[in-house]
């Protein structure tokens, strides 16, 4: 084990060592070394306080305007108030019952005061903040530190401030900086100009100015852009060099018979992706393609034309979806699109069709046998379903291609599994409704080959986007009932979406679990700072309730949503679909996938509770038929805060491309690793998949050639060593997922 893999312990002592880990996982001194700066501060340059999150952990630089000690009424103890100011916006500090801190938080001071953002009687606050002053007698240790230096702001927890971290990160430097290894070539450093990686760390944690972060961010750029796309092509290599039996469809054969049906012609962009992927089942080699395209352009039918290929050549595909709703939606859908073409030896059926069958974990023994009955033989050339397609009863006769709808909801064990079912590797292609920036892609899924579907089918509406500001304008909230009401009128359908299920769901986390910020509830409460907190997110039970007995009184209203049994599921979208429902309050349930025509309006409470991509994906559920479209955002953020700047992003556009550029703009972009789904830190810290396209064209095509040359890497063993860094099993699985 390398100096770097020691656990922290050894370095910062077994209680320091158990709060970084817990805090912010870290556990080793390359972890500490690798936990860059957040951002910097130079004296005397103030934070900007209007722009604090609510929740948000942050570290300020400010300076303390005014400090009030108020007495509670009527029993013992007292509040502290102190008024902090960046010159243009104020921020409160709140003690309770450390009145003996005025005697060194004075007017005039200036420090770093760090804490959980927090609100009440509408003005931003911290409650109980760490904090370290600077402007105290220049003999200290903390202005000889800050003096004349940028002042590194690191991510940081309530239990381990930034200013702790950075001592930590002192102490690891000292110590460990002399077992830095460099996983970049030489040459490759001397060609693009990188200086070595020991001395990037330095500059990264001690800049002197300006101009040594930048040094020391161009070369971690590097590392971070380089090792990825080492891993990625090490994939392509993989994927490439396995064989594969080519499926072309045959003239005159199943998927000429159902082109000669369909009753519109496919848009150019279908036409184009439907070739692209032709010629990929018509090689020896595995296809590994991802299809990403707006909400409503066509992947299913491009999806149907590549399997119908496959079936034309004598194998079976199979379509995997990541909810029972979705693969009987598909199935539906599928079914209908195919009529007796997906009736192959059946009574009726076309001499040309293939069966269709569905899968799902809650069908009954029957249905269940019958269907495995038709994979195993043969019969059905097309299997859709659910994780029970991935179980070990499954079989199939001759498995030639995948196709994994929303993919990024499955692990490497579960596509692999499926994929295992055929006697060669079959053909894959990954389906994604979110649309992904270029560079995202080429950094995500740089193994796979990209083709984008951005053209909507002709007949589509558009959809009309407004928000709700429902705690300022409650009419406005009433007034998006009635506009409900006037498209059921007209003889339309709606959807309602809310956060959450029901009130059975915790609300909130237990206090034990809170954080050591959180702790002082009941000095808080007692102070009336309580107040304000925010309320639990709205549920479907309690919303469609009170839309039952309220504005939509009278109208043909469900409910839909994840922990109803799968045949109630099936049941209300059969209902929904054949226009049986007026009003359909669900879960994200529907966010992917779900095709009723004749819904054209959709209202979404708590709006602000979801992302960027989300609302996008929840929208594109209305509009899909010949009337227009309305998407309702309802929120109770108040204007011009970051929440409602997100919902008047959604509002202003229906181009998902450029809402998933603002989605991950304002999300921390290493979570485009997988962070939430693989449970790991993100490996991204530097590297901004949207502004660095040229260091990740430029590693994508270093990498490519150093695979070729030594794809095991046995040159470069720090290389490979950063490798398996980075290709953890938990980041290995999440990568696999394209």
């Amino acid at each position: 084990m390398g100096a770097l893999d020691e656990p922290l312990t050894k370095l910062v002592g077994d209680r320091t060592a158990k709060v970084l880990a817990d805090s912010l996982k870290l556990r080793t001194v390359g972890d500490l070394l690798h936990h860059y700066p957040r951002r910097y501060v130079e004296r005397g340059q103030l934070t900007s306080l209007d722009e604090l999150e609510i929740d948000e952990h942050v570290t300020v630089l400010a300076r303390i305007e005014k400090v009030t000690l108020i007495p509670f009424r009527g029993r013992k103890g007292d509040r502290l108030e102190v008024v902090v100011t960046d010159g243009r916006s104020r921020l409160s500090l709140v003690f309770f019952n450390q009145g003996w801190r005025q005697k060194e938080l004075k007017s005039g001071a200036q420090g770093l005061f760090a804490g959980k953002v927090g609100v009440f009687n509408r003005s931003r606050q911290l409650v109980s903040p760490d904090y370290q002053l600077l402007d105290e007698e220049a003999g200290t240790d903390a202005a000889r530190q800050f003096a004349g230096r940028l002042i590194p702001v690191y991510g940081a927890s309530a239990q381990m401030p930034s200013w702790k971290l950075s001592i930590c990160i002192e102490t690891a430097l000292t110590k460990h900086l002399g077992d830095v290894g460099e996983p970049l070539p030489a040459e490759l450093r001397e060609r693009h100009g990188l200086i070595p990686l020991p001395e990037a760390l330095e500059l990264i944690h001690r800049p002197r100015g300006q101009a040594d972060r930048e040094l020391a961010q161009s070369r971690l750029r590097w590392d971070e852009a380089f090792v990825l796309q080492v891993a990625l092509a090490q994939r392509r290599a993989a994927e490439s060099a396995l064989p594969a039996v080519p499926r072309r469809a045959r003239a005159g054969g199943l998927l000429d018979a159902f082109d000669a049906r369909l009753p519109f012609t496919l848009t150019e962009g279908q036409q184009k992706v439907s070739a692209e992927i032709a010629a990929d089942l018509a090689s020896e080699h595995p296809m590994h393609r991802l299809l990403q395209g707006e909400v409503g352009s066509g992947k299913t039918l491009v999806a149907l034309r590549a399997m119908l290929a496959v079936v034309d050549a004598g194998g079976q595909a199979v379509l995997l979806a990541p909810t029972e709703v979705l693969a009987q939606q598909h199935h539906r859908s599928i079914v209908e699109m195919m009529g007796d073409l997906a009736q192959g030896g059946m009574l009726g059926g076309s001499d040309l069709g293939t069966r269709v069958v569905l899968l799902t974990g809650s069908m009954g023994v029957p249905a269940r046998r019958q269907a495995l009955l038709d994979m195993a033989c043969g019969d059905a050339g097309i299997a859709i379903g659910t994780h029970a397609l991935i179980e070990d009863k499954v079989q199939f006769q001759d498995l030639g291609l995948v196709v994994v709808d929303e993919q990024h909801r499955f692990g490497v064990e579960q596509r692999d599994a499926l994929r295992a079912k055929g006697e060669q590797p079959p053909h894959l292609l990954v389906m994604t409704a979110t649309p992904i920036p270029r560079t995202v892609a080429m950094t995500v899924f740089g193994d796979l080959e990209t083709s984008v579907l951005d053209q909507l089918p002709a007949g589509r509406s558009p959809i009309s986007t407004h928000v709700v500001p429902a705690l300022e304008k409650p009419n406005f909230l009433t007034r998006a009932w009635e506009r409900v009401r006037e498209e059921v009128a007209k003889g339309h359908q709606a959807y309602v979406v809310c956060p959450r299920i029901g009130d059975e769901e915790p609300a909130a986390e237990p206090k034990k679990k809170r954080k050591a910020a959180e702790e002082d509830l009941e000095d808080v409460a007692d102070a009336g700072a309580g107040s304000d907190e925010r309320r639990p997110p709205l549920s479907v039970v309690e919303t469609a309730g009170k839309l039952v007995g309220g504005p939509l009184q009278g109208l043909r209203v469900e409910i839909l949503h994840g922990r109803l049994a799968p045949e109630a599921k099936d049941e209300v979208m059969r209902r929904f679909t054949a226009g049986e429902v007026d009003v359909l309050v669900a879960t994200t349930v529907i966010e992917v996938g779900v095709n009723v025509p004749n819904s054209t309006a959709m209202v979404i409470m708590d709006a602000d509770r979801f992302g960027v991509s989300q609302l996008h994906q929840l929208r594109g559920r209305v509009g899909r038929g010949s009337a227009a479209g309305l998407c309702l955002l309802v929120s109770d953020m108040p204007a011009g805060s970051a929440a409602r700047a997100r919902l008047d992003a959604v509002a202003g556009t229906l181009d998902g491309f450029e809402l998933s550029r603002i989605d991950l703009e304002q999300r921390r972009e290493g979570d485009v690793l997988g962070q939430a789904q693989s449970g790991v830190k993100s490996s991204l810290k530097v590297l901004s998949v949207l502004e660095d396209e040229e260091v990740i064209l430029t590693a994508r095509t270093e990498a490519t050639r150093l695979v070729a040359e030594d794809r095991e890497l046995a040159a470069h063993p720090e290389l490979r060593t950063a490798l398996e860094s980075l290709l953890d099993e938990d980041r290995a699985a999440y990568m696999e997922k394209g």
